[in-house]
């Protein structure tokens, strides 16, 4: 194992998303060792105790070195929370450590990329602030792979109003959506923010009703353009009830994904895939963030990812997470179009 002996610092390992990422970690990786770190001693001790192999420890944001024991050996922080103070980011730079941040809209950034200019060479740093720390990427770029070029991306994300999250995640919706613009778009090939009703559009949930939705400042748009030079791209989200709430379902969440150029055969074709978790968002978003510790820190395949700023398409395989995601209980429905008429479908257990 890559990261023999160097403790992995999850912060916020007791909310939802934390602790899920840190049982996922666990169940995979059983010698790895693991900080579950948050404000509250006594719940930080609690998770670590479910863990195993884990250690409870306070935190403080407010200090450069998180409060942590000092020669404390740190070999990746997931932070899942927003970090005001990127003494976060700036502890995993002082200590050449993975750092991956699912906080911050594209908006947010400048902050980040100043931190992590001064020393380049320090730490490997991952944003992977698109919609579930990279769900929704690695869904359009999995199913991108069978064009030969790409015109349009349009991603929308349905999330159940009962399916907000836990107090982080809370936080960072109010934020993101009140802080700054709207949205961020390609259009035309040009990077444009909208707000108002030039953010606004419309799409299909997996049963058929249409939501209004706006677009949103995540990061999808920045992973999607880099990885396929789209002329236009557009991510956006509405919050409402999911398809399986309304047949009398607990929550799930869904996401659809339509791509619209050329295929490998020159026709002009038309793709549309929606996915759906029967148990809403955290899941998924875990299992990105899992993914990016095992990548960064090399726990497959021995090698560590070099220090740079990274997105996460760059350091998870898309098309494994997706195999990744269908294990964890999604299932994806696709359905293709093409300019001759031939129409194909591919359906994994979707019900309308």
């Amino acid at each position: 194992m890559a990261n023999e002996n160097r403790w992995v610092l999850v912060v916020g390992a007791s909310g939802v998303v934390g602790r899920q990422t840190a049982t996922r970690l666990r169940q995979r990786w059983p010698d790895l060792p693991i900080l579950a770190g948050g404000r509250n001693l006594q719940r930080a001790e609690a998770i670590a105790a479910e863990l195993g192999n884990s250690k409870g420890v306070a935190l403080d944001l407010n200090r450069r070195d998180l409060g942590l024991a000092h020669g404390v050996s740190v070999g990746a922080v997931a932070m899942f929370v927003k970090d005001e103070t990127l003494n976060g980011q700036l502890f995993a730079q002082d200590h050449g450590a993975a750092f991956i941040d699912i906080s911050s809209a594209a908006f947010e950034l400048g902050p980040q990329a100043a931190v992590f200019s001064e020393r380049p060479q320090s730490a490997p740093v991952l944003l992977a602030s698109n919609w579930l720390a990279g769900t929704s990427t690695f869904a359009a770029l999995d199913l991108a792979s069978s064009f030969d070029r790409i015109d349009s991306i349009l991603v929308s994300a349905l999330l159940d109003d009962q399916d907000i999250g836990g107090g982080a995640a809370e936080a960072d919706y109010v934020r993101q959506t009140q802080a700054g613009p709207s949205g961020l778009l390609r259009k035309n090939g040009r990077f444009i923010w909208v707000s108002g009703k030039d953010a606004a559009g419309t799409f299909e949930a997996v049963d058929g009703r249409s939501f209004d939705a706006q677009a949103f400042g995540n990061l999808d748009v920045l992973s999607l353009s880099a990885a396929t030079d789209a002329q236009d791209i557009v991510f956006q989200f509405a919050v409402g009830e999911t398809s399986s709430r309304r047949r009398g379902e607990r929550f799930s969440h869904e996401i659809l994904v339509e791509i619209g150029g050329t295929s490998q055969d020159g026709r002009r074709t038309h793709a549309r895939r929606a996915i759906v978790h029967p148990d809403g968002q955290a899941p998924m978003t875990a299992l990105g963030v899992s993914l990016a510790i095992e990548d960064m820190l090399g726990l497959r395949t021995g090698k560590k990812l070099a220090p740079g700023l990274y997105l996460p398409h760059a350091v998870v395989d898309p098309t494994r997470a997706v195999n990744l995601l269908r294990e964890i209980g999604v299932t994806i429905d696709d359905k293709w179009h093409h300019s001759d008429g031939f129409e194909a479908i591919r359906s994994e257990k979707l019900v309308p």
